[in-house]
């Protein structure tokens, strides 16, 4: 009774062992199979097979939920995720809103969280003003031309786009060559700079122009931003009337998210 066997180490009967040894023989071995292979009985429904220790055969039946598993109770709502907050420690975080995307973010607890995909590129918010208030100049001194319109940037990276048009400005009583000329400003800071020619063959006639131009600003801030337009008589002859006869001018201003 010396030959145990090679993973278990479990004594068996030779091959020598008289016939009346075996009874014995075999309740040693039973004994060490039964004492081997107690760990792997009972247990309950749904529960699953653990390791205990790094003992061969060393077993414990436990739950689901176990200490050392990923604990059903951390996730209690549909589309919740499973992060960590540090080694060995699995936390909950809760879903985002319809349209958010997952982030890397070092400062959150998981390292993770739900924010808005940036709108770059994208027309986040349109405000258009518009005057047909009659103004006249026969001066190159700049005159404000009446058309304004405010807007507040949702972000300081965001970019403004001004359409201007002012589709009924005149040239009165001109001699050839003379010049009109727009400004653009933001609050009191001149931005651009535009100028137009017109020929006149008869000084009695009365030219008039459609003058349509745009700018891309960038006013860097989240404050209510006025935009304006200026005019002038370039030449200082006759008159420049814009608004002529009351007709509509109009500035359109787009904010584009970066």
């Amino acid at each position: 009774m010396a030959n145990p066997t090679t993973n278990f180490g479990w004594v068996m009967p030779t091959s020598t062992d008289l016939v009346t040894d075996l009874p014995a023989d075999f309740a040693v071995f039973g004994q060490a199979v039964d004492t081997s292979m107690a760990d792997l009985k009972g247990g309950t429904t749904g529960q699953v097979l653990s390791k205990t220790t790094n003992t061969d055969m060393d077993f414990t039946w436990v739950t689901t939920d176990d200490t050392n598993a990923i604990q059903n109770a951390i996730v209690d709502a549909k589309g919740d995720l499973i992060g960590a907050t540090a080694a060995d420690t699995p936390a909950r975080l809760a879903v985002g809103t319809n349209g958010q995307v997952l982030t890397a973010d070092s400062t959150a607890a998981t390292g993770l969280k739900w924010a808005t995909p940036a709108a770059g590129g994208k027309v986040l918010q349109v405000v258009q003003g518009t005057t047909t208030t009659n103004v006249v100049s026969n001066s190159s001194a700049f005159a404000d031309t009446t058309l304004t319109a405010s807007i507040t940037p949702s972000a300081t990276t965001s970019k403004i786009l001004v359409l201007i048009s002012h589709p009924a400005t005149a040239k009165t009583n001109g001699n050839a060559s003379n010049r009109v000329g727009f400004k653009l400003f933001r609050g009191s800071t001149e931005v651009a700079y535009f100028s137009e020619y017109g020929a006149f063959t008869n000084s009695a006639l009365t030219w008039i122009g459609s003058y349509s131009f745009n700018y891309l600003d960038s006013p860097n801030t989240t404050s209510a931003t006025a935009y304006k337009t200026q005019f002038n008589n370039g030449q200082n002859v006759a008159e420049v009337s814009v608004q002529h006869a009351d007709r509509i001018s109009s500035i359109i201003l787009m904010e584009i998210g970066a």
